[in-house]
């Protein structure tokens, strides 16, 4: 049976092709026979996004996002909050599209123009005339995958959503008094006085039994796992590694060193006069005649008696920094003139006139005075140079070839690195206590979230075999194996006993020193004059925080100051309890004008923005939209 049906296979194939493809033909494939299962996860004036969008949308994003940062953790573009944060945007996005079609916004053509001439790249696109190289302006749209008419419809789009919000924000000021009321909040200071109440004040009170030192381990069983770690060895093929193998021949040496020699001695320099008659680019066609017919004039005089140029320079010459001294413009060296005068300048023979030359600054007439060779370098000079240069190039050009290599080998021979090592002579490298995220202060390979991913995968862990070649920066690749691997394991308790004990004595000390500091503030409520510990008074602030804990400033911020002095008392967690008396508000310090004014700018940007979201907010309601996938706790 299982023979017949192998011999028929081919023609059962061909049968069914010509039953199913005429079907799709004749009724074509509806989209929503691939989408319709997929669940909706949002509403937006009616319409839906499905899980589907959803996905696609973020991983759009994603490849983006990895495009933009090669080297970031690929996790992190693939969290809940991530992923959640794509839908958001993906409602913004139908929020604001629906409210410029109900608002009827549009962008005019003559807008739109101006917008694109405003950004850097487009602009750097115009001629000297004004127009816009056409064939540049296509090419830098196409590299980002769309034509300039789609190019323009995404902007234009963007520009019609701005207008939604833009009008709210934009629009938005406050007054003088609403800037201070609102500083003098934000900026409010206050003279305190602290007592600070610190679990060390209270270790030597805690004396624990054996028996609440295990209960304690019992209990806390999870601050005494060890993370899971392993020994890895790992091979590095970068430039370096390349170049370490390469050795370039005498040979090459010397034929590098002609290849490169004007380039070694230096810009050839040279030094010219000139006569100016001005006539900028954008003058009347009358004008710029004139001016043209005027140094044809000088040129004819100049072919007669060429030892009059500097004479008839400083008479007629237009160009102030140059008259004065017969035209003489120094040595210079190609680059530092505009390419009309530069490159008549470098086609000349010592002692030669040219004929005019138009450039952007009007008509020249220019002779050549003198010429300055730099002296090559002799080969040996040089060599080190050039011997680091050449090796460079080699390696560059050898290390395509290598990493194929290398990502073969490895892959092939993945149950050791050593046949990789011994054949591009790399050396196998080790480290021990390796974990899946980079440790405090590693470097290399070691601090890449991408190789690290790869080590800790099933296979790796399971079979010791050697993950992929990674690229983790140019030119650099890395590939590695797990030689000794350590599961995460909870220390037993004998050998963390010091540890325990340590903890458990933080932690009932500050349970104590919160006690005696809530207690020494009740009693100081009642009784002013029975404080005994308060430190000096200082003035606080929240950008005056005076080396003292963020919480123990809001906290004496945030107390009411009605009746003065007054207390209050804040937790400082493992810092233990602060007793905190104020004794007075001090108003805050007087704003130089222009530090008023660029106060006022960023209230006013504060403000437009809360404005900005309320409104966005009010549109989310006009338009009904629904999220039903739930908000990822962070």
């Amino acid at each position: 049976m299982l023979e017949s049906i192998r011999k028929h296979s081919k023609f059962g194939m061909i049968l069914l092709f010509l039953l199913v493809i005429p079907s799709f033909v004749l009724v074509g494939v509806d989209q929503s026979y691939f989408s319709e299962s997929s669940p909706i996860v949002a509403r937006v004036d009616g319409h839906e996004i499905k899980q589907s969008d959803w996905d696609n949308a973020h991983r759009q994003e994603s490849d983006r996002a990895r495009a933009q940062a090669p080297n970031s953790d690929p996790r992190l573009l693939d969290t809940p909050q991530a992923r959640y944060a794509t839908l958001e945007r993906m409602v913004r996005d139908r929020v604001l599209t629906a409210a410029v079609q109900k608002m009827h916004l549009g962008v005019s053509n003559t807008r739109l123009a101006q917008t694109l001439q405003d950004i850097p790249a487009i602009a750097a696109l115009k001629r000297p005339d004004g127009s816009l190289d056409a064939e540049a302006y296509r090419a830098l749209v196409g590299a980002q995958g769309l034509t300039p008419e789609g190019f323009e419809a995404n902007v234009r789009q963007d520009m019609a959503l701005s207008q939604v919000l833009g009008g709210v924000v934009q629009s938005s000021f406050s007054t003088p008094e609403q800037l201070n009321q609102a500083m003098d909040t934000l900026l409010q200071r206050r003279e305190i006085q602290i007592a600070r109440f610190t679990p060390q004040d209270f270790s030597a009170k805690v004396t624990p039994t054996d028996a609440e030192l295990e209960s304690y381990y019992q209990a806390h069983t999870v601050q005494f796992q060890q993370p899971e770690e392993a020994t890895v060895e790992y091979l590095l093929l970068d430039l370096d590694a390349v170049r370490a193998s390469l050795t370039p021949s005498e040979d090459d040496l010397r034929t590098y060193y002609k290849e490169n020699l004007d380039r070694l001695a230096g810009k050839e320099e040279r030094r010219a006069s000139h006569i100016l008659i001005s006539a900028a680019k954008d003058a009347p066609a009358a004008e710029r005649e004139k001016a043209k017919a005027q140094a044809n004039e000088l040129e004819t005089t100049l072919r007669k008696d060429p030892g009059q140029f500097a004479a008839l320079a400083k008479k007629n010459s237009q160009d102030p920094g140059s008259a004065s001294a017969g035209g003489d413009l120094g040595f210079f060296a190609r680059g530092a003139m505009v390419k009309p005068f530069e490159d008549a300048v470098f086609g000349m023979n010592k002692g030669d006139i040219s004929p005019v030359v138009e450039s952007d600054f009007g008509y020249h007439i220019i002779t050549l005075t003198d010429i300055k060779k730099p002296k090559a370098p002799s080969f040996e000079e040089v060599r080190p140079k050039l011997q680091a240069e050449l090796l460079q190039q080699l390696a560059q050009r050898k290390f395509a070839e290598v990493a194929d290599t290398f990502t073969n080998s490895v892959y092939e021979q993945a149950d050791s690195l050593q046949p990789t090592a011994d054949k591009l002579k790399l050396k196998v490298q080790t480290a021990q206590h390796v974990t899946r995220t980079p440790a405090p202060g590693a470097q290399g390979p070691l601090a890449n979230a991408r190789f690290l991913e790869a080590l800790f995968a099933n296979d790796s862990i399971e079979n010791k075999r050697n993950t992929e070649a990674i690229d983790i920066a140019p030119s650099t690749l890395v590939a590695g194996r797990v030689s000794q691997y350590e599961p995460a394991r909870t220390l037993p308790y004998a050998e963390v006993r010091e540890r325990v004990r340590a903890l458990y004595v933080a932690d009932k000390a500050g349970e104590l020193a919160r006690t005696e500091g809530q207690a020494k503030l009740q009693a100081w409520q009642a009784d002013p004059n029975s404080a005994n510990r308060l430190a000096p008074s200082i003035i606080v602030a929240r950008n005056q925080l005076q080396n003292q804990p963020r919480a123990l400033v809001d906290a004496a911020l945030h107390a009411p100051a009605d009746k003065l002095p007054a207390w209050t008392g804040v937790d400082l967690g493992a810092q233990g309890y602060a007793v905190i008396k104020i004794n007075r508000i001090v108003p805050r310090e007087a704003s130089q004008a222009a530090e008023t004014a660029a106060l006022q700018q960023q209230f006013d940007q504060w403000l437009g923005t809360a404005e900005g979201m309320a409104y966005y907010e009010l549109l989310k309601q006009r338009f009904k939209v629904q999220i039903k996938a739930p908000r990822p706790t962070s």
